[in-house]
């Protein structure tokens, strides 16, 4: 996983790409098999037909691939909200053939072990394999920039930031410094620990959000904005159904609403508070939480 850093690194030896907007996946391939597992460890193969279809087309008998599912708006970005849609039971514009896999890292090559070569040799296997394809998997290109500028440039078209990636080093998994990702906005994903009622019947004025800290769940505050009403309807029937006998967090609010912290809630905010509070919060997406790693860590990631 990428370190959060506030700007590109500088010198030379460093790749550069999009940073794609989704689900991290794993696409194991044996023997005819596929499974696409998360992030958390999870089979999530069901959910990602068109990928793993595709994934057994690719002409070798056993791999790894390493990338991002994702559904692109119309001007080509990656849009979380959109991969909910098409991942939920709802009705959407999108469905889940629309969802595609960015891949950028290839683990695992027809029994050969690739973690311990450099990133550069494992991206030259990786590409003929994927470049060029225009189905549910593609090749995560490189882009040829200066950091600085692919940043600039990257935030003026809306995109969520880059990743940048030492092409020497070898793949290592948890969070490491030889992978960093630069944010054009912040967005982390926070456990949902409650929520504060609306004036509007039966919908939320607020949602209380809490980081870990030394293993702990603390209150990084409230979001009030980003949903739309039925939205923010479905997110009240969703915490109403995991009520908490205590708030999972120290917190005391005259009526609020406590639930269990099964959901994290994607976010977007501008930077911390003085009091270790998110500034400008702006709700993103719902989706239920794998483990622990998927709640901001505070002191890790900041």
């Amino acid at each position: 996983m990428a370190t959060l850093a506030d700007k590109p690194p500088p010198g030379q030896g460093w790749l550069y790409e999009v940073k794609w907007d989704g689900y991290r996946l794993a696409i194991h391939v044996e023997q005819g098999r596929v499974k696409a597992i998360t992030r958390g460890g999870y089979d999530w193969t069901r959910r990602f037909g068109s990928i793993v279809a595709e994934a057994r087309q690719l002409g070798h008998a056993s791999m790894i691939l390493d990338g991002e599912a994702v559904v692109l708006d119309d001007r080509g970005r990656s849009d979380f909200g959109l991969l909910q849609r098409a991942l939920g039971k709802r009705p959407s514009l999108h469905d889940s053939g629309e969802v595609l896999l960015m891949a950028f890292d290839l683990l695992y090559l027809d029994g050969r072990d690739l973690r311990l070569l450099p990133l550069s040799e494992r991206r030259r296997l990786l590409e003929p394999i994927v470049a060029g394809r225009t189905g549910a998997i593609r090749f995560s290109e490189e882009v040829d920039a200066d950091g600085a500028e692919f940043f600039r440039v990257a935030c003026e078209h809306g995109l969520e930031g880059i990743i940048a990636k030492r092409r020497d080093k070898p793949y290592h998994s948890g969070r490491r410094p030889e992978w960093l990702k630069i944010k054009c906005a912040r967005r982390d994903t926070f456990a949902i620990v409650g929520y504060e009622a609306s004036s509007i019947p039966g919908a939320i004025g607020r949602l209380l959000l809490a980081a870990m800290k030394a293993g702990d769940l603390v209150y990084v505050g409230g979001c009030g904005t980003g949903w739309s009403n039925q939205e923010s309807v479905a997110l009240r029937e969703l915490l109403n159904a995991i009520p908490a006998d205590k708030p999972a967090v120290a917190l005391k609010r005259k009526g609020a609403f406590f639930a269990r912290p099964l959901l994290v809630a994607d976010v977007e905010y501008r930077a911390w508070t003085q009091d270790g509070k998110l500034r400008h919060p702006s709700f993103k997406g719902v989706r239920e939480m794998e483990g622990p790693s998927d709640v901001f860590e505070i002191n890790r990631d900041a």
